[in-house]
């Protein structure tokens, strides 16, 4: 069964639906190719995948053992590069919250950012720059 549906809407944007939760999400072309810029662009999402695909895990691992992430802000910076165009690089700045995170929290936090399901499946000459903030 399919995980997504896709609609083309026509002017390079799309309309994407879960189909278990049936949440939207809409893609423009942004303006440096042809687009308007209005939504994220396929590039953005794959940028944002790879935050948030780190952050899921090191949620997980931090409830698993014991502490709390709830309110870390992530600042994702997608660079492109041409001929061909694509993603060349993706800088994921972490900021945790202002808590007495433990040396062993820390490690448990650091180990996932290159283990995580998205991080394993983009290919290696996308560069994956992690910056941790505590």
């Amino acid at each position: 069964m399919p995980t997504i549906r896709t609609t083309y809407l026509g002017d390079l944007r799309t309309e994407n639906t879960h189909l278990q939760s049936g949440t939207r999400l809409i893609t423009d072309a942004p303006c440096d190719n042809r687009g308007r810029g209005e939504s994220f662009s396929p590039t953005d999402l794959l940028a944002t995948s790879l935050g948030n695909c780190i952050m899921t895990i090191m949620g997980i691992r931090a409830m698993d053992n014991g502490f709390d992430l709830t309110g870390t802000t992530i600042d994702i910076t997608k660079i492109m590069a041409e001929n061909p165009r694509r993603v060349a690089e993706v800088v994921v700045e972490f900021h945790f919250p202002k808590r007495n995170y433990t040396d062993e929290q820390k490690q448990i936090i650091e180990s996932v950012t290159q283990t995580s399901p998205v991080p394993l499946s983009l290919h290696p000459d996308l560069k994956q720059t992690i910056l941790l903030n505590w």
